[in-house]
């Protein structure tokens, strides 16, 4: 069974960096857009960073200048590098695989990224 595994969240103090990664396994995830999505307490789950297999990314107007997103085709892979984190970025990160037509689109189980001091 296809699925992704995020790794990488924390506690970290404002300013400070993270970096998030998940692998998709069980499958082929080389192809479609992969991405991260955020949801705060109380808040709809909303697209941070995406990545189409061509290289193209989008950001949220909020993290752009300090998240940068990436994607290893071969690993079937995305990161998403957290920088000048600030409190606002408190959310459970899901990792998102967007594979149609052909195939589903596949959610992780999300990771928790606390900005706090």
């Amino acid at each position: 069974q296809a699925h992704l595994v995020e790794s990488g969240g924390g506690l970290v103090q404002p300013g400070g960096s993270l970096k998030l990664s998940c692998v998709g396994s069980g499958g082929y995830f080389g192809f479609g857009t992969m991405g991260w999505y955020r949801q705060a307490p109380g808040e709809q789950r909303d697209m941070v960073a995406t990545v189409t297999a061509e290289g193209i990314t989008d950001y949220v107007d909020s993290v752009k200048g300090r998240f940068t997103i990436s994607r290893d085709l071969a690993r079937g892979t995305v990161y998403l590098e957290m920088n000048s984190l600030k409190p606002e970025d408190t959310a459970v990160y899901y990792c998102n695989a967007d594979l149609r037509p052909y195939f589903p689109n596949y959610w992780g189980q999300g990771t928790q990224v606390t900005v706090s001091s």
